[in-house]
């Protein structure tokens, strides 16, 4: 056996193993991690982040380098397996096909297993710091390798653009939504102080999952807008003001279904006759509307109210640009916010709760397990439970947890008794 064969073999070999790996793990690898490292100056995190600008020109070298290794491992493989073959083999098979075929077979086995599989469940296990090691390397193979590269980048965009018809751009972002949400769960995993960690990866989850958001789940509901009628006198708008603590009343003509606009406290300093003179236009919006949309509407037509609608036209509710961004940055109190609902412990298993408390919160403060649904106050699973309006005194159940309704203010469900049943003991 020629030992001059086999060091080429093996040379080449290591070679494709280490582009596949490194492929595999350019691919694979955390692309905002990649531009952070960058940033900080170090030379191989330069490298990298100047790859993941242009991932064309990586891919490309990475293929080509494989290519080349692989064409030279194929040509020294066979002047190594052929004597060999022909020797070991009887002569009824020792024909030019078979030993064609046993060399295509033996080599793409090695090949396999050598530089493919296994290189590239070694570059999987930690792809960015593998990346991070054999950057500088691989600039200079880069370079070395460009006008191949740059004529195969090329001739790709002349087929992508004339003959598939598709857009085509050598730079593309760095990163997207997904890897900034796996840099969060990777930062969330190493770090060590529990309490930092929840605060920072809940404000960038929840600013990731803000796309989605619909305007109801961040909108007051019907029944707790303070509203009055367009018709009532000045006294009666300056005492609303003065029982809600708010800085807007909604307005409204014979019915809350009917919202004509809303009037600003300040606007009672101009001495007005009437509400009609203050009154100031509404943006109505649909339930159904993205709530980053909406923001982006009322920073641009420089409103701070909404006011939001059913299918059907009616009032759901309205929205301002503090409940949006507390759908980011959590409870925004002010100086016109209700600083505490009712949250009384009785003892271990008996809470007396306003019926305005969100299922969410006494859940995470509580370790609780209150079913979520299309509510989110403890008065709106009370109603999606028990599919009509209660009494006062009436006891839910609810998978564990007995509610009493204590308090209700017409139709509005105002304070409740919650227990906490024990679990059932099953024979």
């Amino acid at each position: 056996m020629d030992p001059f064969l086999v060091g080429v073999i093996i040379v080449c070999i290591i070679f494709s193993a280490l582009f596949s790996g490194l492929e595999i793990a350019f691919i694979t690898t955390n692309k905002l991690h990649i531009e952070l490292q960058g940033q900080q100056g170090t030379l191989s995190a330069r490298v990298l982040s100047k790859f993941a600008r242009k991932p064309s020109n990586f891919i490309a070298t990475t293929l080509i380098g494989n290519n080349l290794t692989l064409v030279i491992y194929g040509i020294f493989m066979a002047m190594l397996l052929d004597p060999w073959l022909v020797r070991i083999l009887p002569m009824q098979f020792s024909n030019d096909l078979i030993v064609l075929l046993l060399q295509t077979i033996i080599s793409t086995i090695i090949v396999l297993f050598t530089a493919e599989y296994i290189p590239k469940s070694i570059f999987l296990v930690n792809p960015y710091r593998l990346l991070s090691f054999l950057a500088v390397p691989f600039l200079i193979i880069y370079y070395i390798l460009s006008p191949a590269v740059f004529l195969i980048v090329f001739a790709s965009k002349i087929f992508i653009v004339k003959l598939l018809r598709l857009n085509y751009s050598d730079e593309i972002p760095v990163f997207g939504l997904t890897d900034l949400n796996n840099y969060i769960k990777k930062i969330a995993d190493d770090r060590i102080d529990q309490a930092e960690q929840d605060v920072d990866t809940k404000y960038f989850n929840n600013a990731l999952d803000f796309k989605t958001v619909k305007v109801r789940e961040c909108m007051i509901p019907r029944t707790e807008i303070i509203a009055i009628d367009v018709n009532a006198s000045i006294d009666e708008l300056n005492n609303q003001f003065i029982e809600s603590g708010h800085s807007k009343i909604i307005i409204y003509n014979e019915s809350i279904d009917d919202v004509i606009g809303y009037c600003h406290s300040l606007e009672l300093f101009k001495k007005p006759v009437d509400i009609k003179s203050i009154l100031t236009k509404i943006i109505i919006v649909p339930e159904t509307m993205a709530a980053n949309e909406l923001l982006l509407q009322m920073i641009t037509d420089h409103k701070t109210l909404a006011l939001v609608v059913d299918e059907y036209g009616g009032t759901s509710g309205i929205v301002s640009i503090e409940d949006i961004i507390e759908e980011i940055f959590g409870e925004i109190h002010d100086e016109h916010d209700e600083s505490d609902l009712l949250e009384e412990k009785l003892n271990d298993q008996e809470y007396i709760l306003s019926a305005r408390q969100e299922i969410t919160y006494l859940n995470e403060t509580y370790n609780w397990s209150l079913p979520k649904g299309d509510f989110d106050t403890i008065g709106g699973l009370i109603l999606s439970v028990n599919e009509n309006l209660p009494k006062k005194g009436q006891i839910i159940e609810i998978e564990g947890f007995s509610i009493e309704i204590l308090l209700m203010d017409e139709a509005r469900i105002e304070k409740v008794r919650l227990k906490i049943n024990p679990p059932s003991i099953t024979p």
